[in-house]
């Protein structure tokens, strides 16, 4: 479950840190919701294709919230290569 995955991992938060995780190779895994404005997350989904870097779009804003254990709704965050 993603959830799970998130609330244990070592991850990055938020449009910048996942961007510079994706560019440095260290994302394993890039979680955007479904629900957050296409416009916001469309350089992710891109910079992921372009790098390889799988992108999970099942999530919405108020889960990824939840699991990233923030006070604010989540548009993108990573997990990081151990």
């Amino acid at each position: 479950m993603i959830i799970d995955e998130l609330i244990t991992a070592n991850k990055a938060v938020g449009l910048n840190q996942t961007k510079k995780a994706v560019k440095s190779g260290t994302a394993k895994k890039v979680y955007a919701a479904y629900d957050a404005d296409e416009s916001f997350i469309a350089s992710v989904k891109r910079l992921c294709e372009s790098s390889g870097v799988p992108i999970d779009l099942s999530a919405t804003m108020a889960e990824l919230k939840f699991a990233c254990q923030i006070d604010v709704d989540c548009a993108v965050c990573t997990v990081m290569a151990e």
